[in-house]
């Protein structure tokens, strides 16, 4: 019986700590530290300056947040976005093993 069984976190193991693609750890690593330098460079007690200040490491922390059947919410708003924008319309090409994009195409009509 020659059953492999993958296991399902696999690819896991090829991220930085199981979690973060080199993208996703940039993306996140600098939502941290303009939070820390807007905390470090201005004093504030307002409660709304605070989250404004944080908002950069709470964007980048959703950004990089798990979504089902998705790595996470920047994959899964790329593939929403390639879907709304790309191609609407697909041709038919047959049951080819290649494509040869010089080759005249076929309309149909019979030239017998």
């Amino acid at each position: 019986m020659n059953n492999y069984l993958i296991p399902a976190n696999s690819k896991k193991s090829q991220m930085i700590l199981g979690l973060f693609t080199p993208g996703d750890l940039i993306v996140f690593l600098t939502g941290i530290a303009i939070t820390v330098a807007l905390l470090i460079a201005f004093k504030s007690n307002n409660l709304a300056t605070l989250l404004g200040f944080a908002s950069p490491a709470l964007l980048g922390t959703f950004l990089v947040a798990p979504v089902p059947n998705y790595h996470n919410v920047m994959t899964l708003m790329g593939n929403a976005i390639n879907f709304a924008t790309g191609q609407k319309k697909y041709y038919w090409r047959g049951w080819c093993a290649s494509y040869d994009s010089n080759r005249p195409k076929h309309d149909g009509s019979s030239t017998i």
